[in-house]
């Protein structure tokens, strides 16, 4: 037998890019790509919990860079993405993951501050992130855009109307890009988690009661929530060569949630 020269989701030398990459699923992913071999920047607005990140990658003897960013901002995400291609020499891989919940309401409850702030945040912001990473990709022969989207964006999610309505979106552009921009060679895919342990998820279960959190944590088949290692293993694959023929698709990570 020969001698397997490669691992599987091989991301070695990548330049990757990932916003909301201080903690849950963006901090797994990054660590993780840097461990594999990739160069990766993360972005968020959080100094405190991206410098821990960044401390944790550089025990590990991966190296990843931090750069505080506002991604409801357009000017100062075109100064993240600028930063990013001076740093790394170019990106190969964005990875749009930062985003917000809000408190579980009926829809007629939810304040204008919460409904903005959720929509400004997950769905205006991926825009920013994705028209910055076309402008920096198209020039140079291609790239691929991953977005965290959810569950949210392909079904119903009664009492997170406004979530709901942003992942919606994000699944909206990611299909709309992946077809505008194939001829550029730039890949647009979505990944769709349920429910995950990540900090987000836990902040939410503190408002609820016992029974809600039960319900909460059996909504899948696998009757449990799904993990950083697990969804940060399918961004890893993505992110790899071996994606090369996904486009336009909603990844979804829901242990059986919508089978």
């Amino acid at each position: 037998m020969s001698a397997v020269t490669e691992v599987a989701a091989n991301v070695t030398g990548k330049k990757v890019l990932i916003t909301g990459g201080a903690s849950g699923i963006g901090a797994a992913s990054a660590l993780l790509l840097a461990s594999r071999g990739a160069k990766v920047i993360i972005a968020d607005l959080s100094d405190e919990h991206g410098q821990q990140v960044v401390s944790q990658a550089e025990q590990a003897g991966n190296p990843i860079l931090f750069k505080k960013v506002d991604v409801t901002s357009g000017d100062e995400v075109r100064a993240l993405f600028a930063y990013a291609m001076q740093e790394l020499g170019g990106l190969d891989v964005v990875v749009n993951n930062a985003g917000v919940d809000h408190l579980p309401k009926a829809l007629h409850e939810l304040s204008d501050d919460d409904f903005d702030r959720t929509i400004n945040i997950n769905l205006k912001g991926v825009w920013h992130c994705m028209r910055a990473a076309i402008a920096c990709m198209a020039p140079s022969g291609g790239g691929h855009v991953i977005n965290l989207a959810s569950v949210a964006g392909l079904r119903s999610s009664p009492g997170l109307s406004a979530y709901c309505a942003s992942k919606h979106g994000v699944m909206g552009l990611t299909k709309t890009a992946a077809l505008e921009y194939a001829k550029a060679n730039i890949r647009f895919n979505a990944v769709c988690p349920s429910f995950i342990d990540t900090p987000m998820v836990r902040n939410t279960m503190e408002t609820m009661d016992e029974a809600s959190q039960k319900k909460l944590t059996h909504a899948s088949p696998l009757r449990r929530l799904g993990t950083v290692e697990e969804v940060s293993a399918a961004i890893a694959w993505l992110a790899s060569d071996e994606s090369s023929f996904v486009n336009g698709h909603a990844f979804t990570l829901d242990g059986g949630m919508l089978a």
